[in-house]
């Protein structure tokens, strides 16, 4: 009795095909069910605080304030990302009247503790006279994802 791979001699034309396809294809799935793999046990390995860090939004009449409040945000360390959402509408009381206004909208991921600093920074910078800096604590999240935001903004 004669165990292991048959010689390509013994093999048929497609027989052989067959195999080559076979061992290919095991090496691919190998790989990328070691990737998978990697990925799920890093999330799962990974712990989080619920409300360490948190989103935080302001609302910019346009774009080019928009632009620069975020840049300035992220450059003194406050925030590791700055969504810029454009073109939301806003309607709002101010001063006893109804406004409607064309706005654009910042998305903000920071540390919990970092809220504060955040807030006089946006309203030193912030043309409106009252500026909108509202924060939610994030419960939940991708790991590895909110550990960068850790190693970003320093506590």
């Amino acid at each position: 009795m004669r165990i292991g791979l048959p010689s390509a001699e013994t093999l048929q034309g497609g027989s052989l095909k067959a195999l080559i396809l076979t061992v290919l294809l095991s090496a691919f799935m190998f790989q990328l069910l070691r990737t998978v793999g990697l990925r799920a046990f890093s999330m799962a390995s990974e712990t989080y605080t619920s409300g360490t860090h948190s989103a935080a939004f302001v609302t910019c009449p346009n774009d080019t304030v928009a632009k620069d409040l975020a840049r300035g945000i992220v450059e003194k360390k406050l925030a590791a990302c700055v969504n810029i959402i454009p073109a939301i509408k806003s309607v709002y009381e101010w001063q006893g009247k109804i406004e409607e206004d064309n706005e654009v909208l910042l998305m903000i991921k920071t540390r919990s503790s970092k809220v504060p600093a955040l807030a006089e920074y946006v309203r030193s910078n912030h043309p409106y006279e009252v500026a909108e800096v509202i924060s939610l604590p994030i419960d939940q999240g991708n790991p590895p994802y909110l550990k960068w935001i850790g190693e970003v903004v320093p506590e």
